[in-house]
């Protein structure tokens, strides 16, 4: 039987401190910095205070980086909250308290913003963005369901209203209805946005 390799607890306690503090670099990278195209391993690396080859052990590449600030900037937004607004036995409720977890996820960060805008310049981060826009997705899906089932709305008509709230709820939304609104009246201007397009009779 090979022999399990030991690791140190204070080795991986170092590993993990060095790891937080690069993640906590980049995101204030993304923030200072007005071209999210300049943002590199090797800036980070020097604002963490460790080596370029240590950011490419932790992470792997850009695109790895890239996806644990936005991990640990989600965490710190309250998106683990979204369990509780799913258990909601309420589903209108439920979905209007998930339109407030995303706001004040969207609003509260300005790193998000930057991450978002990363996608752009990044295909694989781009990707990585999308995969994480589907849980939201699916989250909106269940609850649309249980909506739709109450008032009677056929399954293609459920979809469409996902697609439409996915959309509502999206950052890129919300960049662009808070222009000139705060973030509490653009959230309100979401939900009531979506509690219209719930409320539209089906053809």
């Amino acid at each position: 039987m090979t022999p399990r390799a030991y690791v140190s607890p204070a080795r991986a306690a170092a590993a993990g401190e060095k790891r937080q503090r690069v993640i906590a670099a980049a995101g204030a990278l993304l923030i200072e910095r007005t071209n999210v195209a300049t943002f590199s391993m090797e800036v980070v690396a020097k604002a963490a205070g460790v080596t370029r080859l240590t950011v490419y052990n932790q992470f792997g590449s850009r695109r790895g980086l890239l996806e644990a600030v936005f991990d640990e900037r989600a965490r710190q937004g309250g998106l683990h909250r979204i369990p509780t607004a799913m258990a909601i036995p309420d589903p209108r409720t439920g979905l209007n308290r998930l339109i407030q977890i995303f706001c004040e996820f969207w609003s509260g960060d300005e790193a998000v913003g930057r991450l978002h805008d990363a996608g752009a310049l990044d295909a694989e981060f781009a990707l990585a963005l999308a995969e994480r826009n589907e849980r939201r997705r699916h989250a909106i899906k269940v609850l649309v369901g249980r909506i739709g089932a109450d008032l009677d709305r056929p399954a293609p008509r459920r979809d469409d209203l996902t697609d439409l709230i996915f959309g509502l709820t999206s950052y890129p939304m919300f960049r662009i209805l808070s222009s000139g609104r705060t973030p509490e009246a653009t959230c309100a201007l979401i939900t009531s946005a979506c509690i219209a397009a719930l409320e539209t009779p089906s053809n």
